[in-house]
């Protein structure tokens, strides 16, 4: 009896060791295929080598055994996203859990300790960082000087806004459309008085972290996985958080007023030559890393991994045209993340590519295409948000091509190395 009564707490320990990893790596962006082999290893690791796994936005169902009781368990207690460093924490306890080298208690007390760690940088860093990366993906969208300042100046205001809201969830809600009024209120205030014209470029840079990239090509990647529940509900969600972002815009345009000639604009200009954008990924990586807390010693790697996938871009650019490029920057982007993972002071993948989808830009060239069409503008609305259709399934492909590759690589260079 006691021996039975000890199996029965070490399952419910491990079931709810397995549902915190699940919520946790939820919570990180990873895509739901990729969890659930995650998490069959992990229970693997531990006696479980047939665990069975179905991760939904809300909830994650497991199974032990074949054939066994399911669990049912709501995510919402870890729901929220993580910065880099609590991403880094939480792969280095999957490593850990992988290897069995963590009681199952145990890690559901270290998952709870890293969604509750404090932010390495104090306020104003991050404020701070908020602005240097607003300056560096208003780079990247080839802007003019006047571009430039106004996006650092909005910068700082967004990071103020976003740390000001992060006590109140019904404020976090409404954030986006908060802040997409203010900048582009400010903006046309700017631009009625002749001191500056309305560039959506200035505008769409200090929204870069409402904007949902990375969600929209997590579910096209989902989606290709054959998860289409989870993947159509991130893509429903990322297509919310863009119509949100653009209805602040559209409405401060009919709250303020704009004289003819000076509608939002989304034509790149160019103004400051071909170096802004490699200048830019430099800036977007010091931005991310303060931002977003990232773990000591991965900037060298972070901004290795951001101008692999910018030089990729650039190159698919040159060779096989616009659509393809962000196919070839994703895809280098993926296998050198995962490289860099593999070294000893490496960061985990999803840590290093993350901030690159912020270079890959689908998600601000469809809020400036959205935004575009919402406001008249129905024609190159429409072709700025096909545009931005066929960058966001090209980067999806990319990553979902990335990890196959980076597996094969590996294996064709460990057979090299047995032969030799």
């Amino acid at each position: 009896m006691d021996e039975v009564a000890t199996r029965a707490v070490g399952d419910r320990e491990l079931r709810e060791f397995l549902l915190y990893l699940g919520s946790a790596l939820t919570a990180a962006g990873e895509a739901t295929n990729e969890i659930e082999d995650r998490l069959r290893r992990v229970a693997a690791a531990y006696g479980a080598p047939y665990a069975r796994f179905s991760v939904l936005p809300t909830y994650v169902v497991l199974s032990l055994t074949p054939g066994g009781t399911a669990t049912l368990e709501p995510t919402y207690q870890l729901r929220g996203g993580l910065r880099l460093d609590q991403m880094t924490a939480l792969y280095d306890l999957l490593r850990a859990a992988g290897d069995g080298r963590v009681v199952p208690a145990e890690g559901s007390r270290r998952v709870r300790d890293v969604m509750a760690m404090p932010p390495r940088f104090r306020r104003a860093v991050q404020v701070f960082g908020h602005a240097v990366l607003t300056f560096g993906i208003c780079l990247i969208l080839q802007p003019t000087w006047g571009d430039l300042i106004l996006a650092a100046l909005f910068g700082v205001l967004v990071g103020v806004l976003k740390l000001g809201s992060a006590r109140w969830e019904s404020l976090q809600m409404i954030m986006p459309v908060v802040a997409a009024f203010t900048v582009a209120s400010l903006t046309f205030v700017l631009a009625r008085t002749d001191w500056a014209n309305a560039d959506l470029r200035a505008m769409v840079a200090p929204l870069v972290t409402f904007l949902p990239g990375a969600m929209l090509t997590m579910a096209v990647v989902e989606m290709s996985a054959a998860e289409m529940v989870t993947g159509a509900s991130r893509l429903v969600a990322g297509v919310l958080q863009l119509l949100l972002l653009a209805f602040g815009i559209i409405g401060a345009t009919q709250t303020i007023g704009v004289r003819h000639g000076q509608t939002p604009d989304g034509t790149p200009e160019n103004a400051l030559g071909s170096w802004a954008p490699w200048l830019g990924v430099l800036v977007v990586a010091i931005g991310s890393y303060l931002l977003q807390s990232g773990p000591p010693r991965s900037f060298g790697w972070l901004l290795l991994v951001l101008y692999a996938g910018w030089t990729g871009q650039f190159l698919g650019n040159m060779l096989v045209g616009g659509y393809l490029s962000g196919l070839v920057g994703a895809l280098v982007l993926t296998v050198t993340a995962y490289i860099v993972e593999r070294r000893p002071s490496g960061p985990p993948a999803l840590v290093s590519f993350l901030p690159g989808f912020m270079l890959l830009v689908p998600g601000a060239l469809s809020l400036i295409g959205l935004t575009e069409y919402l406001s008249r503008d129905s024609v190159r609305g429409a072709e700025d948000l096909l545009g931005a259709l066929g960058s966001m399934i090209a980067v999806a492909l990319g990553v979902l091509c990335g990890h196959p590759l980076y597996r094969s690589l590996s294996a064709l260079f460990a057979r090299l190395r047995r032969v030799r």
